[in-house]
């Protein structure tokens, strides 16, 4: 189960540096994103159901952020934040992996984000949309509690 919880938060709530930072009405990240659980780089009898990320418009300047997490044994977790894009930490509600997340976007397909959990440092997580729109690949960066530090890539299919 341990290994489920950093694909938990896959997004939490992205934020965007001012400076680079594009309208979400034209980001090729706003929509809906699956994970495609077959390939998840953990083992079998420990992948979620599904994950799916949502990306949408909030208005005023800030996006939304939905991540609909099915378990193992079928329990749903939902992570979901509001952030403008100043590249500020903002809280996340729902999270089982982090509490607090800040993001910016260096291009107006790629998203780094990084999480925390109690005031305790997390992951980084870098999200890549293709050329075409249609996959997402997220890197993840994470420390193990040895301090060794480890990367792992899940991939993502655009639902809508």
């Amino acid at each position: 189960m341990k290994a489920l919880f950093p694909v938990l938060f896959i997004a939490g709530a992205m934020q965007a540096a001012p400076a680079l930072a594009e309208d979400a009405a034209v980001s090729p990240l706003i929509g809906t994103w699956a994970v495609d659980v077959a390939k998840l780089p953990i083992p079998p009898e420990a992948r979620p159901k599904s994950v799916t990320i949502t990306y949408s418009d909030a208005g005023a300047g800030q996006w939304r952020t939905l991540v609909d997490v099915t378990l193992p044994d079928g329990k749903m977790v939902r992570a979901k934040s509001t952030w403008a894009p100043d590249g500020k930490p903002v809280h996340v509600e729902g999270n089982l992996e982090a509490d607090t997340v800040a993001t910016r976007m260096p291009e107006p397909n790629v998203m780094v984000t990084a999480l925390a959990l109690g005031g305790v440092p997390g992951s980084m997580r870098t999200y890549t949309v293709s050329p075409d729109g249609k996959t997402m690949t997220e890197t993840v960066v994470f420390f193990t509690k040895d301090g060794t530090p480890g990367m792992r890539t899940n991939l993502f299919n655009r639902v809508k």
